[in-house]
């Protein structure tokens, strides 16, 4: 007998029973479900939900494995066990098997934890309310360990993950029903719950702590801790890396967000497969540039000096806000979320543009938190429907006046 017809036969010893949830999700994500539309007019194609998240995730991957390597770079640059690369992103001191193994056994737990207890709890309220299982959690599982610490505790992972499942989607009825990114939920617990541990001004070592007890006596620290570039900048410092560092992704930083060049590659995947909207990916980019230049403006006539806090910031050329942060990871892969974004063509480009407009504005006016891009997608959020509203509102009334002159 066959193992779909195996599983079948368990499909029909688990129909009707509180288990029947937990196996159809098991069931369906590797065979077509078993019920499809029969009646009336439908748009025939062949994605699906799931095809739909899967693609996303084969759009993060790179960013993923890339993320591993730079975790183990960035140990060993720090503990001066190797230079900095010169070579570019193909350097040789980058892509080793010694980079890959260190940020592998620290970043796979978190994805581990991430989809453990997400999925965990999306069974348990499917078993509860009786409804099949949704797909929406495995592009959230793959984004919240690539938007947070390398280094933040499991238990605290695992909290936060809980909270925004619950809090951030189920409250509002599941999968395609709530108004927040529940990706960027979690993040927002994890940064107002646990400050010291979201704050980015530090650089992940491994074995850090004992590390500091071994060489406490006359040691600089600073060879296993630095800050992330925009911590640095907050507090009035230079910059210390080069725009191609910045740009391929050889900087500190969460784990997937750091690479510009992937993450760009990564959003041109999901526009080719029409999945991820330009319009706000575009819109957001012309915000930020917006704002960015304003901020040069205000510097170069002189208004803000370098006494103020918010030189630093404000000075950085325009486009660098672009590449620093996690600016282009949010845009590409968070803001564009079908279900909390602006559904409207015209109401992409308003979403979008606030979104990036908002973004630079939090980072420089905020020093004690200079990511602003997670703020600023999950308040486009909760204002997405107001745009929608008002751009279906204008399109009646063109109509209407076009009705009336028709008519006269």
């Amino acid at each position: 007998m066959s193992l779909k017809s195996n599983l079948h036969n368990l499909k029909e010893k688990y129909k009707g029973t509180k288990m029947a949830p937990a196996f159809n999700a098991l069931h369906t994500f590797l065979y077509t479900p078993n019920d499809t539309t029969h009646n009336g007019t439908h748009i025939k194609a062949a994605d699906d939900l799931k095809r739909t998240m899967n693609t996303v995730i084969m759009a993060m991957l790179p960013c993923l494995i890339f993320g591993m390597f730079n975790a183990g770079y960035q140990h060993n640059l720090a503990v001066g066990d190797i230079q900095a690369v010169t070579s570019g992103f193909f350097s040789s001191e980058f892509w080793t098997l010694d980079n890959f193994m260190i940020g592998f056994w620290k970043i796979i737990p978190l994805v581990i934890v991430s989809y453990g207890v997400g999925l965990g709890v999306e069974f348990l309220f499917a078993i509860i309310k009786k409804h099949e299982v949704e797909e929406g959690y495995l592009v959230t599982g793959m984004l919240v360990p690539l938007i947070v610490p390398i280094d933040i505790p499991l238990w605290m992972l695992a909290i936060a993950v809980i909270f925004g499942v619950v809090i951030g989607k189920e409250v509002f009825g599941g999968t395609g029903m709530n108004i927040l990114n529940p990706a960027l939920t979690i993040r927002a617990f994890l940064f107002f719950a646990y400050p010291t541990w979201m704050s980015g001004d530090k650089v992940w070592v491994e074995g850090a702590v004992q590390r500091t007890k071994d060489i406490a006596a006359g040691a600089n620290l600073d060879a296993i801790s630095g800050e992330t570039i925009l911590g640095s900048l907050a507090q009035g410092k230079d910059m210390a890396y080069s725009v191609s560092d910045m740009f391929f992704g050889f900087i500190p930083g969460s784990i997937g967000e750091t690479s510009t060049l992937l993450i760009i590659l990564g959003g041109l995947f999901l526009i080719f497969t029409k999945i991820g909207s330009w319009r706000i990916m575009l819109s957001s980019v012309l915000g930020a540039i917006t704002m960015g230049l304003i901020f040069n403006q205000v510097v170069s006539a002189g208004i803000i000096t370098e006494s103020s806090k918010f030189y630093t910031l404000m000075s950085t050329p325009f486009w660098q806000h672009l590449i620093i942060g996690g600016f282009a990871f949010g845009v590409v892969f968070m803001a564009t979320d079908p279900v909390t974004a602006s559904q409207t063509n015209i109401g992409k480009w308003y979403y979008g543009f606030f979104i990036g407009f908002i973004s630079i504005l939090i980072r420089v006016f905020n020093p004690a938190y200079p990511e602003g891009v997670m703020l600023a997608i999950l308040l486009m959020n909760v204002f997405a429907p107001t745009i929608d509203h008002y751009v279906i509102q204008g399109n009646i009334k063109q109509r209407l006046k076009r009705l009336k002159v028709k008519t006269a």
